[in-house]
């Protein structure tokens, strides 16, 4: 069998590569463009496993290695950098220590996603980033209506907003501006809209995304990403592991028996946290003791902290949603369950 380290550039890649058999090892620095990484792989005999670190440009590798027929392991690059012990970093050293852990079964191998399924994900992503698009777009046009004493806030977007906003009158080049902010908007808007309808018809496809959306305040956005995100739940023995996962945690220095916690580590997926904030602060409006826990915290902390909080809270309820296979009201039937009010469904836009 063929073992190999690979430390994993956009442009090439350094390999140091153990043949078990002989006990040889290899080092060698393969370049993408030119085509020799792939011929390399396509020379090799079966059987062959490589480890990389986790990255977000290797996706046409891993395709070419599942064509291949070869065993594809993928590392937490973090728990890779943590495990070395010397502070000299080349190349060559970053391969021959992913080959050392890939030896000694110390690789902290990840699970990933499937292609339809990162695809999927790609439908989330985009629609979020329109999203946010749309967010300064909106922001620069309330800017320029409270600049000519229009201060109507949301209803700058109903039918009467629009109308005042689009008969103020202004330079010309501030008049372009509006012309072109609105054609961006509406542009946005239909985009969103189209891609809402497709999350939607992917979200009916999967049962466990329909369970979650029971949770009222929790909508097909949401429900799709997270289950997406965490993928199987089994992986998950407790929820406090989910919540590390997707960077709820608090970051903690402890050190002789007292005991420091600062801000959320932030070390999940963004779009996650910030869809179970919005989440969250919906289901909050239905839900009593998510709207107590929230006013409580508020009250002491502060709203920002007080949103993460629930939100916690909130990841958590889908957890034990998805590991238990129960909608919200069988869960909150359920003895040692997480507690909650039991209210009918509501859809969300999240």
């Amino acid at each position: 069998m063929l073992i190999i380290g690979c430390d994993f550039h956009s442009r090439f890649q350094q390999i140091a590569m153990l043949d078990t058999q002989t006990g040889e090892i290899v080092e060698r620095r393969l370049e993408h463009e030119s085509g020799e990484a792939e011929r390399f792989y396509r020379s090799l005999p079966h059987p062959v496993r490589v480890g990389l670190e986790s990255s977000g440009h290797a996706q046409w590798f891993e395709r070419l290695l599942a064509e291949l027929g070869h065993e594809l392991w993928v590392g937490d690059a973090a728990r890779i950098r943590a495990a070395v012990v010397r502070k000299q970093k080349t190349d060559t050293r970053d391969a021959s220590h992913i080959l050392d852990l890939l030896m000694t079964n110390r690789f902290p191998r990840v699970w990933r996603p499937s292609p339809a399924e990162r695809d999927v994900r790609q439908l989330l992503v985009h629609r979020q980033k329109l999203v946010w698009a749309r967010i300064k777009v909106k922001n620069q046009l309330q800017t320029l209506a409270m600049n000519q004493g229009v201060c109507i806030r949301r209803k700058l977007w109903a039918s009467a907003g629009r109308r005042a906003l689009e008969g103020l009158t202004l330079g010309p080049w501030t008049s372009r501006r509006r012309k072109e902010l609105l054609q961006m908007l509406d542009q946005l808007n239909g985009s969103v809209e189209e891609l809402d309808r497709a999350v939607g018809e992917e979200a009916q496809k999967r049962a466990d995304v329909v369970r979650l959306m029971t949770h009222r305040g929790v909508g097909p956005v949401t429900a799709l990403a997270f289950v997406l995100t965490l993928g199987p739940v089994e992986r998950f023995r407790r929820s406090k592991q989910v919540v590390s996962y997707l960077g709820l945690n608090p970051q903690e220095h402890s050190s002789g028996g007292r005991q420091h916690l600062g801000s959320i580590s932030k070390q999940g997926n963004t779009m996650m946290r910030y869809l179970l904030v919005e989440a969250a602060q919906t289901a909050s409006r239905f839900h009593p003791e998510l709207r107590r826990n929230y006013q409580r915290l508020k009250s002491r902390r502060g709203s920002a902290v007080a949103k993460v909080a629930i939100a916690r809270k909130l990841a958590v309820r889908l957890y034990w949603m998805l590991r238990e296979k129960a909608d919200h009201a069988q869960l909150v039937r359920m003895q040692g369950s997480p507690r909650g009010t039991l209210v009918d469904a509501s859809p969300s836009r999240f």
